[in-house]
């Protein structure tokens, strides 16, 4: 370029036109060459490129937010509202389904709230079968409700408490402490303006000999816990020298009394465990493992579609777990159960843990509760209540969840409705009382029929109606079924893609990003290292 430049400047004057012209086009090529190298060059358009930004982006801002609710759900604000006195009071009983739906729903600027439950945790009961194999672990199911109730604007009192009774003339219950730790305090009375019964239900064991002291239930965390102890404790037994064949057949014969989902879920968790797991450290007794799943029914699920019941029997068939239909338990055993098979005929079959998920019955408050109401409380299955969940004979009593009777199947997607549901009630109660006295208060008679006409609308409380979401199941091998509303009908669907569903739908539906990221480190824990197989 310097000697170029040379050329231009000392030899344009002294040569003849011809060379100089010849100078010129050779100039003229290189500052073109020199402004092409200076301007840079435009890319094709592509869309697989911006796809990919919108997915970069994508990430960032997910990881971002869910990296602020995690701050913001473990930091609580350092004040809240105090407890208004001339507020009214609502009392929850219970910290299930029902009762944590409303919790979190229900403004607290608008009532007093106390909660009463046993436990003072949210438990996510779907997934409570993969906790007894190690799946998952029981702490990334459960949600303290102080979790919940330290985010509300005005303070929620929580007391880990069993209430014993209901007293609806003088609107007050007795609770009791219930835990192993007790203070110079442990009976107590707390007085209400509503009261909210959300307890749920306790196992259903048809007056059968022997369920409650050699079965185990499936309904809470002692329970999973429980089963897995049991469960170990019965390998490892088998295992022990000198057991004869017949008692080792025992001892790994594990049976599942109970065709539902939960049955269903426990069965197949426990044969994931027994191929992932049991037969690569127990060689020697896999192979003997037995799963027995025994239903009185003509078929398990009756819930699901016949195209998936028949699905997973035949899935169940080729795991290896033996299904008796029509098939009716008289009485539980040591070492054995007592059934009645479909002609008649009575039947023993051994057992080394026996797994009881047939369904649900009241607890004794509910019972206590509706003898108070004879004449209205007339359903066995729990609360009659009207359109509103308003209990049948009490006005200032609502119920919700597995302690109600009504329509709908005693569900957890039902529960959860019904608490979000109440928690609007109570709402638009709380507008009622505010507009009737800015009615009273009104100065002109423009003013107040402006408000006579909110007041109208604020009365105008719609009955509880239930959408169906649809119902998943777990069958094992990575395998699901799921049976979904579509259009006038319903889409069954089964296999691995519906498994992936499963498991983003339980995802979504668990309460908090905490237990999100807990669930999801806990199977990629169980597929990258397997589970615990240790007794605990």
């Amino acid at each position: 370029m310097q000697a170029a430049t040379r050329i231009t400047r000392g030899s344009v004057c002294r040569l003849g036109g011809r060379s100089a012209l010849r100078v010129r086009p050779v100039m003229q090529q290189q500052l073109r060459f020199n402004s092409t190298e200076s301007q840079p060059v435009k890319k094709p358009f592509s869309k697989w490129r911006v796809i990919k930004n919108v997915v970069k982006f994508g990430l960032v801002a997910s990881v971002g937010y869910g990296a602020y609710t995690m701050y913001d759900q473990r930091h609580p604000p350092q004040e809240q509202g105090e407890i208004d006195p001339s507020k009214k009071t609502i009392v929850v009983l219970g910290s299930g389904w029902g009762s944590t739906s409303f919790l979190k729903a229900i403004d607290t600027e608008q009532y007093n709230v106390i909660v009463v439950s046993p436990r003072n945790y949210f438990l996510f009961t779907p997934l409570l079968p993969s906790c007894t194999v190690g799946t998952i672990d029981v702490r990334s199911l459960v949600e303290p409700i102080r979790f919940i109730t330290r985010h509300k604007s005005r303070q929620v009192k929580v007391v880990e408490a069993e209430c014993t009774d209901v007293d609806p003339e003088r609107k007050v219950i007795t609770i009791t402490d219930n835990s192993d730790v007790k203070g110079q305090s442990s009976t107590s009375e707390l007085a209400y303006d509503y009261l909210v019964v959300g307890v749920g239900a306790m196992n259903q064991t048809f007056g059968i000999k022997g369920v409650e002291q050699y079965g185990c239930f499936l309904k809470e965390v002692w329970d999973a816990q429980k089963i897995r102890t049991k469960l170990m404790d019965c390998i490892e037994t088998a295992a022990f020298p000198g057991q004869s064949p017949e008692e080792i057949d025992r001892l790994l014969h594990m049976v599942v009394v109970g065709g539902g989902p939960t049955g269903i879920e426990y069965a197949a968790e426990l044969h994931d465990f027994l191929v992932d797991d049991l037969t690569s450290w127990y060689p020697e007794l896999a192979g003997k493992i037995k799963i027995t799943l025994v239903e009185a029914l003509p078929n398990v699920l009756p819930a699901f579609s016949k195209q998936l019941i028949d699905y997973t029997e035949s899935t169940f068939k080729e795991q290896n777990i033996s299904i008796h239909t029509k098939t009716m338990v008289k009485e539980v055993c040591e070492k054995e159960i007592v059934v009645q098979r479909p002609d008649g005929t009575s039947d023993k079959i051994p057992y080394g843990l026996l797994v009881w998920a047939t369904g649900n019955t009241t607890r004794p408050l509910v019972r206590n509760l509706m003898a108070r109401f004879p004449e209205t409380q007339t359903i066995r299955r729990g609360l009659a209540v009207d359109d509103w969940l308003c209990m049948e004979g009490a006005k200032d009593i609502f119920a919700l969840g597995d302690a109600s009777a009504t329509k709908y199947a005693p569900t957890a997607q039902v529960a959860a409705q019904q608490g979000k549901y109440l928690a609007r009630i109570f709402g638009q109660l709380a507008s009622q009382e505010t507009l009737e006295a800015e009615v009273a208060a009104a100065s002109t008679e423009e003013e107040k029929n402006k408000k006579f006409r909110k007041l109208q609308k604020a009365k105008d409380i719609k009955p509880f109606h239930y959408s169906h979401q649809g119902s998943l199941c777990y069958i094992g091998s990575d395998k699901a079924i799921a049976d979904l509303p579509f259009g006038p009908g319903n889409l069954a669907s089964g296999g691995v893609a519906t498994y992936a569903f499963w498991r983003s739908a339980y995802i979504s539906n668990l309460f908090s990003t905490r237990n999100r990221t807990l669930v999801i480190t806990d199977w990629l824990k169980k597929t990258i290292l397997g589970r615990d197989i240790s007794r605990e």
